[in-house]
């Protein structure tokens, strides 16, 4: 049994991964500020402190009382849309919380030199932004990083922190590069907002689907997928190294539609609306999974159908009988 912290533990991923590795016995504690989630999705079930990373002093205190052996730093502004509103915060939630968080494992080790954490950083694959072209995938993880909004900017910063911690002070930390994930309780991305409106209209609730640019393709991992990648990366993943975590295949989006229709007993119509247009949008995001199998042999293993489904499922919970 080991003692991990899960920053971001009110999000979607990490959620899924407190259920995880609670489950799996481990004392786990999970650390959350604003949370994307439903918060009674996970209240009373697990162990739960607020935490804002942005501010040095308190993420020091949790680390050196806690002592965790495993950090999940997952705590982040993810969404690029809001990063273009916002860029300042978005900044001083991925970067400065990054910063503190491994500077707290240095804070302790100064006191503690034995102290010796795996902390693993959820890295994004907007990091390569420009760089994943159509003759250019599924992209390495070697390939230039050049992001197009500032999310990704932000995602390459903590990424290249995480390999400067490791090379100047050896705090053993992964570079996980997530590509686009979904599950339960995600919420602004395609296949939420797909289940949910198809949820509503199940529900006889007339109208459309909202959609944006149905032609580019997107590698949709399970978020089950992607917390076994993790758990693997954290026991056997090689400190200060970058890993991708991806699916094996790229749909376009507008295909994932038939799947909904299929679920739903029904056709949908659509409704493109010029807000889920973005200013710059890669036209395929996919990525070489070759160094994290032959590091861990993990691969994908949930069907893209089986993930639609648990999220209609999680969006006509949601709404009620």
């Amino acid at each position: 049994m080991a003692r991990i912290l899960i920053t971001g533990a009110a999000g979607m991923v990490g959620s899924h991964l407190l259920e995880h590795l609670t489950g799996a016995g481990h004392d786990v504690l999970g650390s959350y500020h604003r949370p994307t989630i439903r918060m009674a999705d996970i209240e009373g079930r697990f162990v739960l402190v607020e935490l804002d990373v942005r501010y040095a002093e308190p993420v020091r205190r949790l680390v050196a009382t806690f002592r965790p052996e495993v950090i999940y730093h997952l705590a982040a502004q993810s969404l690029p849309t809001v990063s273009w509103d916002n860029p300042w915060e978005t900044m001083e939630i991925n970067v400065q919380g990054t910063v503190n968080v491994f500077e707290a494992v240095k804070s302790l080790r100064a006191v503690e030199p034995g102290y010796d954490p795996m902390v693993v950083v959820a890295c994004s694959s907007a990091q390569y932004g420009a760089s994943l072209t159509p003759a250019n995938v599924p992209i390495g993880e070697d390939v230039v990083q050049l992001p197009l909004h500032p999310y990704g900017v932000s995602k390459v910063a903590q990424d290249l922190l995480t390999f400067q911690y490791w090379r100047n002070d050896a705090i053993r930390g992964i570079r996980a590069r997530i590509f686009n994930c979904t599950g339960p309780r995600k919420r602004a991305d395609v296949v939420s907002d797909f289940a949910g409106r198809t949820a509503r209209i199940m529900r006889g609730d007339p109208g459309a689907l909202r959609v944006g640019n149905l032609e580019t393709r997107r590698a949709i991992l399970d978020v089950r997928d992607l917390i076994e990648a993790l758990v693997l990366l954290a026991e056997r993943g090689d400190p200060g190294e970058a890993y991708n975590i991806c699916t094996e295949t790229a749909w376009r989006i507008g295909d994932l539609i038939p799947i909904l229709e299929r679920l739903a007993g029904r056709g949908l119509a659509v409704n493109p609306d010029p807000a889920l247009f973005r200013p710059s949008d890669e036209p395929v995001i996919f990525g070489s999974t070759d160094r994290i199998r032959a590091r861990t042999g993990w691969r994908p293993q949930v069907a893209i159908e089986d993930t639609i489904r648990a999220v209609l499922d999680y969006e006509l919970g949601a709404l009620g009988a």
